[in-house]
């Protein structure tokens, strides 16, 4: 247990780092701006625990509910199914989009058990981002053996 706790905190220092995972975002100063990078670490690593706990095979609402749990019990601030409402020219229409998380008000989480991500699924985030106007997504396939793999840092 404690070599795999060792192992989890040096991934979070690369995946931090972006060494790990593929980062969307706007450069400064030749390198990517991290934001959010406390809050979007616990969130990972509360992914990774009900990851571990449940394995790969679920339906995305179970992995959704247990998600949820965990990071209220890590002590942020998270909203589940939370609405986004769209709006065009000057109509807001209630569509039924919902945001699967909303971490401290800021960092929209997308959860996925799908057989591998694809474009549409970054496509999906980086259009929720854009009408919430928030620069930070997290998309999450749980349906993967290591859920590494299963991980995308979004930053608008």
């Amino acid at each position: 247990m404690q070599l795999r706790f060792i192992i989890f905190i040096v991934y979070l220092y690369r995946w931090d780092r972006g060494l790990t995972t593929e980062i969307h975002g706007v450069q400064h100063g030749g390198a990517r701006r991290m934001i959010y990078s406390r809050e979007t670490g616990i969130v990972i690593g509360c992914a990774m625990k009900v990851h571990s706990a449940l394995g790969p095979g679920l339906l995305e609402s179970a992995y959704q509910e247990c998600l949820y749990f965990e990071l209220k019990r890590s002590g942020l601030s998270v909203e589940k199914e939370k609405a986004l409402p769209l709006i065009y020219e000057e109509v807001k229409l209630d569509c039924g989009y919902r945001l699967d998380l909303l971490v401290e008000n800021e960092i929209i989480v997308e959860v996925k058990s799908v057989e591998a991500l694809h474009d549409i699924h970054m496509a999906q985030i980086l259009t929720y981002l854009k009408i919430a106007n928030k620069r930070v997504g997290l998309l999450f396939n749980f349906n993967v053996l290591h859920l590494k793999d299963g991980m995308k840092r979004v930053i608008l």
